[in-house]
């Protein structure tokens, strides 16, 4: 979720004809390598891909499911499936190997370390014109491009498999028992539009318990709400 949060950060970034918005997009692209760096994670998203297969074409004898639905869903794992492959396992390398974003990558750690007297190179890159720059991202972009359109279908698909149930939290506060048997990944919580609480969510793979909290300002600590408050949730 984490790599996902900070695709979605990096992609609306690359698109904006500005240099703050070119920075924020490449220190996107560096915090998505530090993760994609951490563990064999290509082989993690190719395994929940074959997962996610092996659950759908379940319903391919079944009656009264979209057939053409279903089928889009599987053609779409197997093409994210088969570009996960086709990247190989060295698809950093590229990226790693790259002086012009170590040399960021080095000064980032570092406070204002990436201003333009630190760092000239990458100050004059950000003053070329935006065409050129959103070249040099697309490659490099297209390096990761493959898992993380991967990450972002599993977890839709993840999101979409449970339904949302009706509960009320008494006096702000919900608490779960896992049935022994449950495969619990993934927790949603639904509240009306314009609703003044926020959730806090909490547990271990027995139970989990749910906080609704009221937020007034930035200077005065959120304090779990007296009302009963309705909700739906979803356990995926």
């Amino acid at each position: 979720m984490r790599l996902e949060f900070l695709y979605q950060q990096m992609l609306y970034n690359s698109e904006l004809d500005n240099n703050w918005a070119t920075r924020a997009t490449v220190s996107g692209l560096l915090e998505i390598m530090a993760i994609l760096s951490r563990g064999d994670l290509r082989s993690e998203v190719h395994k929940e891909l074959d997962h996610q297969l092996d659950e759908l074409q379940r319903f391919q004898s079944q009656p009264g499911v979209d057939a053409r639905r279903l089928d889009t869903l599987i053609r779409n794992l197997i093409e994210s499936r088969a570009e996960i492959d086709g990247i190989g396992s060295q698809f950093l390398q590229p990226l790693k190997e790259s002086d012009f974003l170590n040399s960021i990558k080095n000064r980032s750690a570092i406070p204002g370390g990436t201003c333009e007297f630190d760092l000239p190179e990458y100050s004059h890159w950000l003053r070329q014109p935006h065409q050129r720059r959103r070249e040099d991202l697309a490659r490099w972009i297209g390096s990761i491009r493959p898992l993380c359109d991967a990450v972002t279908e599993v977890l839709w698909l993840i999101r979409e498999s449970a339904r949302p149930v009706d509960k009320l939290a008494i006096n702000g506060m919900y608490q779960h028992n896992m049935q022994k048997d449950a495969h619990c990944r993934l927790l949603r919580i639904n509240l009306p539009d314009n609703n003044s609480l926020y959730p806090e969510i909490s547990g271990s793979q027995h139970r989990f318990t749910v906080r609704f909290l009221e937020w007034s300002t930035i200077d005065s600590r959120a304090v779990q709400t007296g009302h009963d408050v309705p909700f739906q949730i979803s356990i995926c």
